[in-house]
C-alpha cells in the first residue's frame, strides 16, 4: 500500500498510456503503376501509403536492426532494369528506440520510382514483391511482403505451374495421438461468450489521461504558487460585487476561464507540433535526454536555488487589463493571471502532462489531460466562493506550502531519470544501468525521507519545531519504499516500477531466477509435445523488436505466481515473428487469393497468426487444444498479473472440461 502511494505520484508526473491493441494492423498499404515517358522507356512507381504515427523504414539499414524496405523484381521480361529505385523524398534518420540503433524511415506517403526500359518487341511483364516492416512508437507490423506485377497491354501471359501440395502447406498432415496435425493450422473461432470481456482501449487510455491529469492539477494546487491565490481570489469577487449571488457567478466564470484557457493552451501546442510529432518526441533519445535536463532544472528551482519565472512584465500586463476591464473580459484576464504566476510550480507538471497524453496519438490526448489539469485547479476558486465560511478553516500558507515544494522536487529528480534511462539505452552509453538506477532512487528516497523529519532542510525552508502527523506518515512511506527498492540492486524485478526502471537484461549481478519453464520455439514441436503430455498450449507470439513483450516478459510471466502455472498447467510456445532465420527450403501459400513465398521462419509464424488468428500485432496471446482450438478469447499487453492469471486459469479449466 505504502509503495502504490509513491508511485501514484510518480506517475501523477507521467500518465499511463495503454498499449492500443488491435487485431488485423495494415497501416502500410502499397498501389503500383507504370507509366512510359517515350516509345521505349518508362517507370514504375510504387505507392505507399502510410497511417499518421507509424513509419516505414528505409532502403538500407544496419545490422541487428528493423527489415528494410526491398523491392525484389522477380520476372523481367521484355524489360531491363535502369538504375536503382529513388524514393521521391529523402528517409528521415534518428535513434531508434526500439532497437537502439539509428535507422531511417518514412512517416508519411512516399513514391518509389525504377526507370526501365523496353527491349521485346511484344511489350513487357514486370513482377515481384516489395518486402517491408512498419512500427509505431508502441508495436511493430511483422516484416510483410506485398506481390506486384506490371504488364503492357497485348502482353501474353504463361500461365504459372502448378506449386507441389508438399511445398505449398506449411505443416504436413500428420498423425499423432489420433491427432491430426494439419487441423492446428486450421483458423480458429473465439468463444462468443468472453466477447463482452473485450477492452475498449482508447476509452481506458482517455480514463488514464483524465485521472492523472486530475491528480497532476490537486498537486499543482498544493505549490506555494497556488495556494496563496484561493483566499485572494475569493476575497477580490467578494469585494467587487455587493451582491454575494453575482460575485458567486463571477467565481463560476472564473473557474469556467481557468479551465478553458488551459485546454486552448494545450490545444494550440498539439496543433502547432501535431499529435504524432509530440508522440514522436516522447520516444526521441534526443528529447528524452533534454526532458532529464529540464526536469533537473526544475527539480533544482523547487529546492530553493532560484526561481523559474515568466517576465514579469506580462503577469504585470495582464494584471493591469484586469483593473481597467470590466465584466466578462476583467474575469478572463484574472484567470490568466493565475496562470502566469503559477507558472513556476506548473510548469513541469503541464510539460510532462502534454509529452505523454499525445502518446494517445490524436488531440483528444493533450486535450483531455488539460482539461482535467484545469478543473482540478478550478474547483477550489470555485467552491470557496459559494461558500466563503470556508476560508477560515483553510490551512493559511506558511513553510508547509515550501514543503510541498521541495516534496515536488524530489519526485521530479526521481521522475527525470526515468528519461535518462530512456537516452542511454538508446545510444548505448551503459551509464545507468538497472542497478545503478535504483541506487539513485534508493538515495533520493531516503533524503526525501530525512527531509520530512526536519534532519535535512534548504535554503527556504522555515525551522521545524515538531514533526505532524502528516510529515511523519509521509517519511514513514519514502523509507518503506527506499527499502523496498533494495532488493532491485540483486535483480528482483520489482514489479511495481517496471515501467520507470531499466530492463532487467542491463542489471549487471542478477540472484533472481524467476520465470524458469520450458518453452518451444517452433508451433508443431511445442503441439506434439503438448499431445504426448496431454497439456494445454499457451502461445506467445512475440518480437525482438517488441518492447512491450519484454514488459511482459519482465512484469507479468517471471512473477512465481505465472511461472507456477505455466510449468504446471501449459506448454508455452514463443514465436518471433521477425526471426530473419532462413527456412530450409521456401514455402509457398495461398493468402487472401494470392500466392505467397515464406522464406524466413519469422515468415512463418506471422503467416501463422495471420492465417489462423487474423491477428498481425504483438504482443499476443493465445490458449489452445490439442487439435488446435481455441480456449479462450486472445490476451494482449497489459501488465495486470491477476487479470493474465485468471485469464490462463481459465483456459486451464476449459481444457479440462474437454
Amino acid at each position: 500500500m505504502m509503495t502504490r502511494i509513491i508511485i501514484s505520484l510518480l506517475i501523477a508526473f507521467s500518465a499511463f498510456c495503454p498499449t492500443v491493441c488491435g487485431q488485423m494492423l495494415n497501416p502500410i498499404k502499397w498501389t503500383v503503376e507504370s507509366t512510359m515517358d517515350s516509345s521505349d522507356e518508362g517507370r514504375v512507381i510504387f505507392k505507399a501509403s502510410i497511417e499518421s504515427g507509424w513509419h516505414l523504414y528505409g532502403l538500407e539499414l544496419p545490422d541487428g536492426g528493423p527489415r528494410p524496405t526491398v523491392f525484389d523484381f522477380e520476372t523481367l521480361e521484355g524489360v531491363e532494369l535502369v538504375g536503382g529505385i529513388e524514393p521521391s523524398v529523402a528517409a528521415k534518420e534518428t535513434v531508434d528506440m526500439v532497437f537502439h540503433l539509428k535507422l531511417g524511415w518514412w512517416d508519411s506517403d512516399v513514391d518509389f520510382v525504377q526507370s526501365f526500359k523496353v527491349v521485346g518487341e511484344k511489350g513487357y511483364k514486370i513482377a515481384g514483391t516489395i518486402s517491408f516492416q512498419g512500427c509505431n512508437d508502441e508495436s511493430c507490423i511483422p516484416p510483410s511482403k506485398e506481390p506486384f506485377e506490371i504488364k503492357s497491354e497485348g502482353f501474353e501471359t504463361v500461365p504459372d505451374e502448378a506449386v507441389e501440395p508438399s511445398k505449398s502447406t506449411v505443416s504436413k498432415t500428420v498423425k499423432s495421438n489420433d491427432v491430426n496435425e494439419a487441423d492446428w493450422w486450421k483458423p480458429v473461432s473465439f468463444p462468443d461468450a468472453e466477447t463482452e470481456n473485450a477492452q475498449n482501449i482508447s476509452e481506458s487510455s482517455w480514463w488514464y489521461i483524465f485521472i492523472w491529469g486530475f491528480i497532476g492539477g490537486l498537486i499543482a494546487l498544493l505549490t506555494p504558487c497556488v495556494w496563496p491565490m484561493i483566499p485572494l481570489t475569493v476575497s477580490f469577487f467578494l469585494k467587487k460585487n455587493t451582491s454575494r449571488a453575482r460575485s458567486i457567478g463571477d467565481a463560476l466564470i472564473y473557474g469556467a476561464g481557468i479551465v478553458v484557457i488551459y485546454l486552448v493552451l494545450g490545444l494550440a501546442i498539439t496543433l502547432i507540433f501535431g499529435a504524432s510529432k509530440l508522440n514522436d518526441l516522447a520516444t526521441n533519445a534526443v528529447f528524452n535526454l533534454l526532458f532529464f535536463l529540464l526536469l533537473l532544472v526544475f527539480a533544482i528551482s523547487f529546492f530553493g536555488a532560484f526561481d523559474i519565472k515568466l517576465p514579469a512584465r506580462w503577469s504585470n500586463g495582464v494584471d493591469g487589463k484586469a483593473e481597467r476591464t470590466t465584466g466578462l473580459i476583467s474575469i478572463f484576464f484574472m484567470a490568466f493571471t493565475l496562470v502566469l504566476v503559477s507558472f513556476s510550480c506548473t510548469g513541469p507538471i503541464i510539460g510532462t502532462l502534454l509529452v505523454e497524453a499525445a502518446s494517445v496519438g490524436n488531440i483528444s490526448g493533450p486535450a483531455i489531460g488539460m482539461g482535467a489539469f484545469a478543473l482540478a485547479l478550478a474547483i477550489p476558486f470555485t467552491l470557496f466562493a459559494v461558500f466563503p465560511s470556508w476560508l477560515k478553516e483553510m490551512p493559511r500558507s506558511g513553510g508547509w506550502l515550501n514543503s510541498v515544494k521541495v516534496v515536488l522536487g524530489f519526485l521530479e529528480l526521481a521522475l527525470s531519470l526515468k528519461f535518462l534511462s530512456v537516452a542511454d539505452l538508446a545510444y548505448g552509453w551503459g551509464i545507468l544501468d538497472r542497478e545503478v538506477f535504483v541506487s539513485l532512487w534508493v538515495v533520493i528516497f531516503v533524503l526525501l525521507g530525512i527531509y520530512l523529519l526536519g534532519k535535512l532542510r534548504f535554503s527556504h525552508d522555515s525551522p521545524l519545531d515538531y514533526v505532524s502527523i502528516p510529515r511523519f506518515f509521509m517519511a514513514l512511506i519514502s523509507f518503506s519504499f527506499a527499502i523496498y527498492l533494495i532488493p532491485g540492486l540483486w535483480g528482483a524485478p520489482l514489479k511495481s516500477v517496471s515501467a520507470f526502471v531499466p530492463p532487467l537484461y542491463t542489471q549487471d549481478f542478477n540472484l533472481y531466477a524467476g520465470g524458469e519453464f520450458k518453452e518451444f520455439h517452433d508451433y508443431d514441436e511445442g503441439m506434439r509435445y503438448a499431445v504426448e503430455n496431454n497439456r494445454p498450449v499457451l502461445i506467445d507470439f512475440s518480437g525482438y523488436g517488441c518492447v512491450n513483450c519484454r514488459k511482459m516478459e519482465g512484469a507479468v510471466f517471471d512473477t512465481e505466481e505465472i511461472s507456477t502455472i505455466i510449468k504446471n498447467d501449459f506448454v508455452l510456445i514463443k514465436l518471433m515473428v521477425d526471426d530473419k532465420q532462413s527456412l530450409e527450403s521456401p514455402i509457398t501459400v495461398e493468402e487472401n487469393n494470392r500466392k505467397v513465398k515464406l522464406e524466413t521462419v519469422g515468415e512463418k509464424w506471422s503467416y501463422l497468426q495471420r492465417h489462423k488468428f487474423a491477428a498481425n500485432s504483438q504482443p499476443y496471446y493465445v490458449m489452445l487444444d490439442n487439435e488446435g482450438n481455441a480456449l479462450a478469447m486472445p490476451y494482449y499487453y497489459d501488465e495486470n498479473i491477476a487479470k493474465f492469471g485468471e485469464w490462463l486459469m481459465s483456459g486451464v479449466e476449459a481444457y479440462s472440461k474437454k
